[in-house]
């Protein structure tokens, strides 16, 4: 399945829309840095993606095991400690709520680092720039 969004930008710094042809969301840089601070940077988006694949699969997997998941939270945060001499850091603290078991709670770790946006941002991504 491809996966496709649109992001337009005008005149007004610097809200820019972004479209994925069903739905439409806003990215924003805070008045402090000259935007009109109505919605999320893109580095909250790009977090939330994480954050919102990894509650999803966790989700989706104890209800297909129809364990007592009764939710998760998820707080992320990127290059906490300073931007690393190389790369990027992103921290990702998971709180799961419900009785779950020691080695429900260890799997559910490990199904954690196997969502679909963490295996993106973990992998080699090449990202091809073209004018149109």
């Amino acid at each position: 399945m491809t996966i496709e969004v649109s992001t337009r930008i005008g005149s007004t710094p610097y809200t820019a829309t972004n479209s994925d042809g069903t739905h439409e969301w806003l990215a924003d840089e805070p008045a402090a840095l000259g935007g009109a601070d109505r919605g999320p940077t893109p580095d909250h988006l790009l977090l939330s993606a994480l954050g919102s694949c990894t509650s999803i699969t966790l989700r989706m997997y104890a209800d297909r095991k129809q364990w007592p998941l009764q939710g998760v939270e998820v707080a992320l945060a990127l290059n906490p400690d300073g931007k690393p001499a190389e790369g990027t850091r992103i921290t990702r603290n998971i709180r799961l709520l419900g009785e779950l078991s020691d080695e429900q709670r260890e799997r559910l770790l490990q199904i954690a680092n196997a969502c679909p946006v963490h295996k993106i941002l973990s992998a080699r991504i090449d990202i091809a720039s073209a004018l149109v």
